[in-house]
């Protein structure tokens, strides 16, 4: 059945018959059968007269259905629609849907089944009993509920876009009479009011960024808008992260942010500090990284060639470090040979090298691609190493550096076996890094131990770790944990190390009691290290305690000796203090542009960071050692660097050879 009503389009009371500005009225048609439409028709009759949905003036549709509906198509494209639709248990209304605006009913679906994810009880519920549920009107649908449906609904027909209706959905409780708001981003990709701009080269550079704090490198603190970060991104219902979650099963600190993405696969992010409300800004932060790094959501690759075909305005792949040629002929190995003339994926990037716009491969630029596109022709592993969230793309590609240089820095000290200084934590002056080693020797008696791994770059970077003194009795607990931490200041760089090692140290020891025999297995087995964690475990094990001899030296694992923090960190030079976030980077990126060391940033801001005010960036150094997990996906080949320079540091008498490469797994994270 379809009827039609008048209501004013302004929101206000109708005027009374005879007021000389009554408002104009637009015709609303509502669709349906049921106590739902009957009492959406009743609310709405009472300032207009009810027209058909054909009717060529028509304006608005409402749809009604007592039963449980799947609301995404309109029944008219050019018109403004209100769904209204039983659920089990609950009643909704919305999303408003407007012709040619984003954040359609569709959109609200895909955000639903996002934020529930594909193995959630609700999904359950409608693979096993949706054509029932279809079928039946619910049998607590109440007059009562349905009445304040319809009030809800001509509240919302009397403004442009819906009050609580727009961009999200309203759930009415059909057993409390609870009313729920659950606002939703538009969908960038959605097939019916989305589409993604074709991909172009980022721009960077060009607008000031002036920072609150030219000691603190970032140009927005997030505490000052946590409220409409929390309101904006966080929805168990409809939101891109479903919860922000204290985790209580670890000793320190720590919180994370589930989401799924685009493509299923369901990711999180996490936060180690000191308090929890910290550990909450930083998990989901790593969340929305997360989300821009996994694969093209911003723009539209449309560029597929061969390298020879682009070489001219293309990185090419042989410079990010792939493999030996006998590794391609190990069974089941995943990626294919890299040819020039092997037709892959092309994403624009900026090249601070170059000073002009580069063309990477897309599956290097984001690391999941290759997970569900037959296009797609994966070069090599890659993780979200480089990728990093800010308040502006300049900021976000000054933190991806920073985590590059990182990891650089841990795996360049362990494949080279280099001896770099240790620091005496004693002379540190935050007294958190104090009190984090003290609670670490109390829980579990492990010694902290932390080294200045900063090679050329001049980005202050520490590798730390706790170590178990040997003896009787003391093989329950793991032998080593290690970590890393970056930052200009190179106390924060201890205590971000600091953070993460108190955070693995935690799990690691439950994993040790549980798995020792597989671990044992991978002390003897390097190929068993198959996953990111294998590589923490291995270590955890007292037969490969003795792989850190280099780097322990004369003081082994004791906490004694080493040097004054600025002493140790005396080569770490690169600090920026700037007022403006663009002086920043240049400066950090000058320290590797110097070295003949390219620096490009990759654009993944998608419209959901945008909401919020934020960017995403993927960095890619062509030439730093990347981190990988999976002792068969180790990159090491074509990297001449790490060839020449612990040389060049002064740390070995002649350069490195491929055969004196460390072999063994690498112990990050």
């Amino acid at each position: 059945m379809t009827d039609a009503v008048t209501v004013p389009r302004t929101g206000r009371p109708p005027a009374r018959s005879g007021d000389a500005a009554t408002a104009p009225a637009a015709r609303v048609a509502v669709v349906g059968e049921g106590s739902l439409a009957a009492a959406i028709r009743t609310a709405l009759s009472r300032t207009s007269r009810l027209v058909p949905e054909e009717d060529p003036g028509c304006e608005a549709v409402v749809t009604a259905a007592d039963h449980w509906a799947t609301a995404t198509e309109p029944p008219r494209a050019d018109l403004r629609w209100l769904p209204v639709r039983v659920e089990l248990g609950r009643l909704v209304v919305g999303p408003t849907t407007v012709p040619g605006r984003a954040g359609c009913a569709r959109c609200a679906r895909t955000r639903r089944q996002r934020a529930l994810g594909k193995d959630s009880p609700r999904s359950a519920l409608l693979q096993r009993h949706g054509e029932r549920l279809a079928e039946q009107a619910s049998p607590v649908l109440t007059t009562w509920s349905c009445t304040t449906a319809a009030t809800l609904v001509a509240n919302e027909l009397g403004t442009v876009t819906g009050q609580l209706t727009d961009r999200a959905l309203v759930f009415l409780s059909l057993t409390t009479l609870a009313v729920d708001v659950h606002p939703f981003l538009p969908d960038p990709a959605c097939d019916g009011c989305g589409g993604l701009p074709a991909d172009r080269p980022p721009v960077l550079m060009e607008q000031p960024r002036p920072k609150p704090d030219r000691d603190v490198p970032r140009v927005r603190d997030l505490r000052a808008d946590w409220d409409g970060l929390v309101a904006r991104y966080v929805d168990g219902r409809t939101g891109l992260i479903r919860q922000l979650d204290v985790r209580t099963d670890y000793p320190y600190p720590m919180a994370s942010a589930p989401l799924h993405l685009p493509g299923g696969e369901q990711e999180a992010g996490f936060g180690r500090d000191l308090g929890y409300g910290a550990c909450a800004r930083t998990a989901l932060a790593e969340a929305l990284e997360r989300l821009g790094g996994a694969r093209p959501g911003g723009r539209r690759t449309t560029v597929r060639a061969s390298y020879s075909e682009v070489a001219d305005r293309a990185l090419c792949p042989l410079d990010l470090g792939l493999y030996p040629p006998e590794r391609y002929a190990e069974p089941d190995f995943p990626y294919p040979p890299y040819a020039p003339d092997l037709a892959l994926n092309w994403v624009w990037g900026h090249s601070f090298g170059r000073d002009a716009p580069v063309l990477v491969p897309e599956d290097y630029a984001y690391y999941r691609t290759r997970h569900d596109n037959p296009a797609a022709r994966p070069l090599a592993y890659e993780v979200s190493n480089g990728c990093a969230l800010g308040g502006c793309l300049e900021e976000a590609a000054l933190h991806g550096l920073v985590e590059l240089a990182e990891r650089d820095a841990f795996l360049l000290t362990w494949y080279a076996r280099l001896s770099v200084p240790r620091v005496d934590l004693r002379s540190v002056a935050d007294p958190r890094i104090g009190a984090l080693v003290e609670r670490v020797r109390q829980d579990s008696g492990h010694r902290v131990l932390a080294f200045a791994t900063t090679p050329d770059h001049g980005i202050p970077t520490a590798w730390v770790m706790a170590v178990r003194p040997r003896g009787p009795g003391r093989d329950e607990e793991p032998a080593a944990v290690c970590a890393a931490g970056a930052h200009f200041e190179p106390e924060r760089a201890l205590l971000n190390g600091l953070l993460e090692l108190t955070a693995n140290l935690g799990w690691n020891r439950a994993a040790f009691r549980e798995e020792r025999e597989r671990i044992a297995a991978m002390v003897d087995d390097p190929d068993l290290v198959r996953e990111m964690r294998d590589h923490a475990l291995l270590y955890c094990h007292p037969a490969a305690f003795d792989r850190f001899s280099f780097l322990l030296g004369d003081g082994g694992d004791t906490e004694e000796g080493g040097l004054p923090v600025e002493e140790a960190f005396a080569h770490a030079t690169c600090r920026p203090r700037h007022q403006d976030m663009r002086d920043d980077l240049a400066e950090a990126v000058a320290r590797f542009t110097e070295r003949g060391l390219d620096v490009i940033v990759v654009d993944q801001t998608t419209d959901e960071h945008r909401a919020g005010g934020l960017a995403c960036a993927k960095v890619i150094v062509p030439g730093l050692l990347p981190m990988t997990f999976g002792h068969r996906m180790r990159r090491t080949h074509g990297l001449p660097r790490l060839l020449r320079l612990p040389a060049e540091l002064g740390r070995r008498a002649a350069p490195l050879t491929a055969e004196e490469i460390n072999p063994h797994p690498h112990p990050f994270p």
